[in-house]
């Protein structure tokens, strides 16, 4: 009876051991449907590896259902511990709704610098909401085996980028610049957000139109307008009609020598194009030491304020915080970056090149996403139409830049005229 007793008393102590030992799972909310292997494969098994107590689980939407599904699930209170953060006011507003909990105090976030959580922070700065994951940064992609036919160096200025595009014209065989106005968001982003950051000064230029002290129709701005007003006579036949469906293909095909480029586009050309890829950062004015690129905050993490499991998600988030996934990451995303300041060496050649300008030039963003594009009319959406119409010749760049100007001025208070 007694030996009975002390097994039973092991049975108890044991079961009761193993209950208390079983993992803590958390789940991921994420539109990034197409990583769910990088996920289920090389990041979570680092994570889980390190914390046996946590399993973790990346449940993807479709991207165009994401922000749909995301709120039901957030007002049925079945979504998951960690929400993945769309940049700006999306994710702001899912915070000031109470969805998403402050992470001013989560161990890691000072990894990151002021413009890498400009995404996810309130505008008053007080409370930072998501861990920023990825940034995308712009620059040109060429084809090297055309520049080495036709004995090209790779521009650094602005005066040599000009000569370069008109080499190019010149020899009769490929098209310049890879870019069509079809689309209108390409002229924009591939375009003025691109080289512009070098005409008004990066951070310093993007913070004055949100103080009033800068304005799109004067000083950098309106040299970036001008600068991009130069593309036009080295665009391809047709270009008007051109969508970014067709950009990649004619570049991919080799008709073309360079592509203005997001570093998203690095996967899409390393599987397509059968020839030496080359990428050169935005060319500086002549003249000019300085330079800057457009760095753009892509993908953030938060978490669920009414998570049951803080505890496991927070830690998750502070690992994410980490040197060990901003490699990860990093390698495993090619052309998407760790915003942390951890050193990262990607092997992907074009990647590197990318991340390499980080130290080189000084980072910022795209001049309209934060704050900027809330009103009517849509200051994102003006610099599409204006960058457009200004590459297919129906305006001048003073007229390009008074149409953004305007439409700002319309509704944002720090830019009404006196």
């Amino acid at each position: 009876m007694k030996k009975l007793l002390i097994l039973c008393l092991l049975v108890l102590v044991i079961g009761g051991t193993a209950l208390a030992q079983d993992p803590v799972t958390i789940t991921i909310e994420s539109w990034r449907n197409d990583d769910l292997t990088i996920w289920q494969d090389t990041i979570i098994p680092a994570f889980e590896a390190q914390n046996p107590g946590i399993k973790v689980v990346f449940a993807p939407s479709a991207p165009t259902e994401y922000n749909a599904a995301l709120n039901a699930k957030l007002e049925g209170g079945t979504a998951g511990d960690l929400i993945t953060c769309r940049p700006f006011d999306i994710s702001l507003t899912l915070f000031q709704n109470g969805n998403l909990a402050s992470l001013n105090d989560l161990p890691g976030m000072e990894n990151f610098s002021d413009v890498a959580k400009s995404a996810w922070i309130t505008d008053d700065g007080s409370d930072v909401f998501c861990v920023p994951m990825a940034s995308v940064i712009h620059g040109f992609i060429y084809n090297a085996d055309i520049f080495t036919e036709l004995g090209l160096t790779v521009p650094t200025t602005e005066s040599e980028f000009l000569a370069v595009l008109q080499a190019i014209k010149d020899s009769g065989a490929y098209s310049p610049l890879v870019m069509g106005t079809a689309d209108q968001w390409e002229s924009a982003t591939m375009g003025f957000q691109n080289i512009g950051p070098n005409y008004w000064m990066g951070e310093e230029g993007r913070l004055g139109l949100i103080d009033g002290t800068a304005k799109y129709n004067e000083g950098g701005f309106l040299a970036a307008f001008e600068a991009l007003a130069t593309w036009k006579d080295y665009l391809g036949d047709g270009y008007q009609a051109q969508t970014y469906p067709d950009s990649q293909n004619a570049f991919a095909l080799g008709l073309g020598a360079i592509y203005p480029a997001g570093s998203w586009d690095i996967a899409t050309f390393n599987a397509q194009a059968e020839f030496t890829l080359g990428a050169f950062k935005p060319p500086v004015p002549d003249g000019q030491e300085t330079c800057y690129i457009s760095d753009h905050t892509d993908i953030a993490m938060g978490m669920n304020a009414a998570s049951p499991n803080a505890e496991a998600a927070s830690t998750f988030l502070e690992w994410m915080t980490s040197a060990e996934f901003a490699q990860l990451y990093s390698e495993s995303l090619p052309g998407f970056f760790s915003l942390s300041n951890h050193e990262v060496t990607l092997e992907d050649p074009l990647a590197q090149e990318f991340l390499s300008w980080r130290g080189e030039c000084s980072s910022t963003i795209r001049s309209s996403y934060q704050i900027l594009s809330r009103g009517t009319p849509n200051n994102e959406n003006d610099l599409w139409s204006a960058s457009a119409q200004l590459l297919n010749g129906e305006l001048t760049a003073q007229e390009a830049a008074d149409l953004v100007q305007n439409g700002l001025e319309a509704w944002y208070e720090p830019q009404m005229p006196e």
